[in-house]
């Protein structure tokens, strides 16, 4: 499932690749480079890249804002059946919403010890008081996700 030398992504066929697409477009906006797409039935139905600084919104993280796309573009106010694809391990704040909209499967990039919240920190998914715990697979394409995010933040320094 590495395929990390990839720049160019085919929507139809590497979801990853999306998300990796949002999350440089978020760097080149000054954003932190993270970004997500959401497939249901093998099809791509939003993706998104942070915008927090840009929408002056602390919530518009990559994850909030394609599971708001997904559910405006499937007219549904729950994503079951649909996995999500993200470039950073979800912060609780993104877990939460994952689990309430009952997304399927979560395959993320890079872990993220200081503020994830599924493998790392809270471990959200493994609480009793979670309401839905998807699938989780991590590290995919990390090397790829941690060189971007370096790359940004050494360029912010």
């Amino acid at each position: 499932m590495d395929n990390a030398g990839s720049n160019k992504s085919d929507p139809k066929n590497d979801p990853m690749g999306v998300a990796f697409d949002e999350a440089r477009a978020a760097a080149a906006r000054g954003e932190v480079p993270v970004g997500a797409a959401i497939v249901k039935d093998g099809r791509i139905v939003a993706s998104a890249g942070n915008a927090p600084r840009e929408l002056r919104d602390p919530s518009a993280h990559a994850e909030l804002l394609a599971i708001r796309r997904a559910c405006e573009a499937l007219d549904e106010e729950r994503l079951s059946g649909c996995d999500l694809y993200v470039t950073l391990e979800p912060c609780t704040m993104c877990a939460a919403a994952i689990s309430f909209a009952r997304i399927r499967r979560v395959y993320f990039a890079a872990y993220d010890p200081k503020g994830g919240a599924v493998d790392n920190g809270v471990r959200f998914f493994q609480q009793a008081t979670c309401h839905h715990a998807p699938e989780v697979y991590g590290g995919i394409r990390e090397g790829e996700a941690g060189q971007l995010l370096r790359e940004f933040f050494e360029g912010r320094r």
